[in-house]
């Protein structure tokens, strides 16, 4: 009987999580797509939607690993003879 019960109980328990993790991923469709109307509302604009993730990406970094990657990606491109001198 205890067994039973158990069982009843985890099931009620899963089938929770299961339903909370469906409604999270559904709001996270919907915000997903919020986002991109919004990036093609600033491409309608005239602003790069490429180059708007990218700053996206970089505000989320801390200063300093972004000034890290920077320097490298620096360093990387001017060993490839990319990088214009400074006048």
């Amino acid at each position: 009987m205890e067994d039973i019960s158990t069982t009843t109980v985890a099931a009620g328990q899963l089938r929770a999580i299961i339903e909370r993790i469906e409604r999270l991923e559904e709001e996270k469709k919907e915000v997903a797509e919020q986002i991109k109307e919004v990036y093609a509302e600033a491409k309608a604009n005239g602003f790069d939607a490429k180059i708007l993730r990218k700053v996206v990406s970089l505000r989320k970094k801390p200063t300093e690993e972004r000034q890290e990657e920077e320097a490298v990606l620096e360093l990387y491109l001017s060993a490839l003879g990319m990088l214009t001198p400074a006048d």
